[in-house]
């Protein structure tokens, strides 16, 4: 997998050469725009709004609107002016304890990943971060872009996380939330039973997109000239009604424990038949 960005991470005087690589990949199933008629293509054409003309690139300029229907225009010498001095290094400036991050700073993953002579150094700052439970905090500019950053450990990477700035999250305040006083104590007792009856250690393959999979097998089949064939999505309509909570938690509680019961007799029988199916040892005289 290519490097998308390749420099050095620094903190105090250490300096340890890495690159940069991602560390999600996207599956989403993407469609082009065809015309009904023959499927040809669609492409898109830049239309003036003012007389329905195409504009062709070289009359194009960029933007900014400040008021309706008012713009600044930039050109390249203005971008240019703006731009940050380019830099292949990205400088941690604190180190911050990791339960101090809001979740919602967070963006997107890549792999730090030590390139030649960088071994110890990668694994010295990997293991301080580890034992304190830290998050490097530091900037990194990528494509003329300059981002704040977050170095987190896991497993035996460093990761570096695109961060946002902190004018970049809507504050809770323009919301209306419920206090704590609308929450009765029997049945904040019986929300954390259920809860806890439902806690399992978190597997992510469990879960996966239903939506891709339907989708496909739609596609696979027109392939084929045949009709899909979906099952049937499961399951009582809930009642749209207003019921009272405590018995939905009730109702939820004795679901929960059924299908646990289950869960239970069911790896009891899986592991008695293993042990079933052990050959016996002879005895011998």
């Amino acid at each position: 997998m290519a490097a998308i960005w390749r420099g050095s991470l620094t903190f105090g005087l250490v300096n340890i050469p890495v690159e940069l690589k991602t560390a999600v990949r996207a599956d989403h199933i993407s469609f082009r725009l065809l015309h009904e008629q023959d499927l040809s293509p669609v492409k898109y054409e830049r239309v003036c709004q003012a007389d329905g003309e195409t504009v062709p690139w070289n009359e194009i300029v960029k933007g900014y609107e400040y008021e309706k229907g008012k713009f600044v225009v930039l050109t390249d010498a203005d971008f240019k002016t703006a731009a940050l001095e380019q830099s292949r290094t990205i400088d941690i400036l604190d180190f911050v304890k990791q339960d101090e991050i809001d979740p919602r700073y967070f963006e997107t993953p890549y792999y730090l990943v030590p390139t030649k002579g960088g071994e110890k150094p990668y694994a010295l700052l990997r293991e301080a971060i580890r034992k304190t439970g830290s998050v490097g905090i530091g900037k990194i500019i990528i494509r003329q872009t300059q981002h704040l950053a977050g170095v987190k450990v896991i497993g035996d990477a460093l990761v570096l996380e695109i961060m946002r700035f902190a004018n970049e999250l809507v504050d809770a305040t323009e919301f209306n939330f419920p206090g704590r006083d609308a929450v009765r104590p029997q049945e904040l007792q019986m929300a954390e039973q259920l809860v806890e009856n439902l806690a399992e250690p978190f597997d992510p393959t469990r879960y996966t997109d239903d939506y891709r999979a339907n989708l496909m097998k739609v596609i696979k089949a027109k392939m084929k000239g045949k009709k899909p064939r979906l099952e049937e999505p499961g399951g009582e309509t809930p009642d749209s009604g207003v019921l009272d909570l405590m018995t939905r938690l009730r109702a939820s509680l004795e679901e929960g424990s059924g299908k646990r019961g289950a869960d239970r007799v069911k790896k009891k029988a899986v592991a008695a038949g293993r042990k079933s199916a052990k050959p016996k040892k002879r005895r011998t005289a």
